[in-house]
């Protein structure tokens, strides 16, 4: 038997399990229009961001993917696109690419209305529209084989790689195993283990395509690191991740992988891009928290399940954010913050089984309407479009 989730189903046949009105900028230029507008109307969203002009070649052409990705993501139920008019991502272009969805849509331009004043009035009528007509909408029950969750680690200690992440690993292969969806990233840190992971490809072009795009990862950091003239700015893990007891980024990429189970993987793909398959995924993106949660919401994720040793209160606007750790001591001094304490695997109360078990009920619940506590206390940090080193 299929278990289920309550969402709401978009015309498109995708499955949302928020529904929010989102205000979304073609460039940065209009990001404070954007933020009025959300303000004057309950449950709408403001993705402002630093970019969307005087970019050029596959830098813009990533932040054009993402936006266009963000207003497609099925937590969404309409959108307001805000411009400026002369910028080089036109408003019209994400416009166009959020259309195929079928759901509510307008644009407003600044040049075109007159002045900022009045594009704010104009957006704020558009999104008071859609929040009244989206305040109808009704959950129904759905398949899991709908919910598409992003995996993302950030503040690892050595709980993270013993027992929160193989937690998630566990819950991620419970959904995948009834047709649902899990993105694996990061990839600067999972440096030294894509041959494990290529062994776990459904197919040889799978397998081709895990070890280019972390081969190719680790000679961007290559030289990235190659010239720096300060020694703390060549190492690949945090300080606080060395404080937490990781030794090297490797031993942080063999605990890193476990977030992805043990099942399949069908597809890579690009960081701004969506995924053409169902199952376990890999997207190419770098190991920013906030560039790979952006990533995988506009891949379509519906939920982030975030392991956190040493912990943080960070969130996604408009996606809610799972927080797990592995550190009893963690959940203790930040239980406002965290969602699942798998530190009961480490204290011997719990098997890692069971807490496997015990995040996937707390995915489908959140699915179903619960709220995370980084969507209760209204965190929204994680939003960060990736630019091209």
């Amino acid at each position: 038997m299929i278990d289920t989730f309550l969402g709401y189903r978009r015309e498109n046949g995708t499955v949302g399990v928020r529904n929010h009105i989102a205000i979304i900028p073609s460039v940065f230029c209009s990001a404070k229009v954007a933020q009025r507008i959300a303000q004057n109307v309950p449950g709408a969203i403001a993705f402002s961001h630093p970019v969307g002009c005087s970019q050029v070649g596959e830098d813009l052409e990533i932040t054009a993917k993402t936006l266009i990705g963000i207003g497609r993501n099925p937590n969404f139920a309409g959108v307001v696109v805000v411009g400026l008019g002369c910028e080089r991502f036109m408003p019209a272009e994400l416009a166009h690419g959020i259309a195929p969805t079928g759901k509510m849509l307008e644009t407003v331009v600044i040049q075109d209305v007159g002045d900022s004043i009045k594009a704010i009035e104009i957006g704020t009528r558009y999104a008071r529209k859609m929040q009244q007509k989206a305040s109808l909408e009704r959950r129904e029950e759905v398949s899991v084989s709908e919910l598409m969750i992003g995996l993302n680690c950030g503040g690892s200690d050595t709980t993270s790689g013993l027992v929160a992440n193989p937690a998630l690993g566990i819950a991620s292969d419970k959904l995948v195993a009834q047709g649902g969806s899990s993105i694996l990233t990061e990839l600067t840190e999972l440096l030294g283990t894509e041959h494990i992971l290529a062994r776990r490809a459904v197919n040889e072009q799978v397998a081709q395509d895990i070890l280019r795009v972390i081969g190719a990862m680790e000679e961007r950091l290559k030289r990235q690191t190659a010239n720096s003239s300060n020694t703390k700015r060549k190492h690949l893990i945090s300080t606080g991740n060395y404080d937490g007891g990781l030794s090297s980024v490797v031993e942080k990429s063999l605990g890193g992988m476990k977030k992805s189970g043990n099942a399949q993987f069908v597809e890579v793909f690009k960081s701004g891009d969506a995924p053409t398959q169902k199952g376990l995924l890999l997207m190419d993106g770098p190991g920013h928290d906030g560039e790979v949660t952006t990533g995988e919401v506009a891949a379509g994720a519906q939920i982030i399940c975030f392991p956190t040793g040493r912990g943080t209160p960070s969130g996604f606007p408009g996606v809610p954010v799972i927080k797990i750790t592995g550190n009893p001591r963690t959940f203790e001094r930040m239980q406002e913050n965290i969602d699942v304490n798998a530190g009961t695997v480490i204290l011997g109360q719990k098997s890692l089984q069971q807490v496997g078990e015990e995040i996937y009920r707390e995915i489908l619940a959140v699915a179903s309407g619960k709220m995370s506590k980084a969507e209760v206390l209204g965190h929204d940090e994680q939003f960060c479009i990736t630019r091209m080193p």
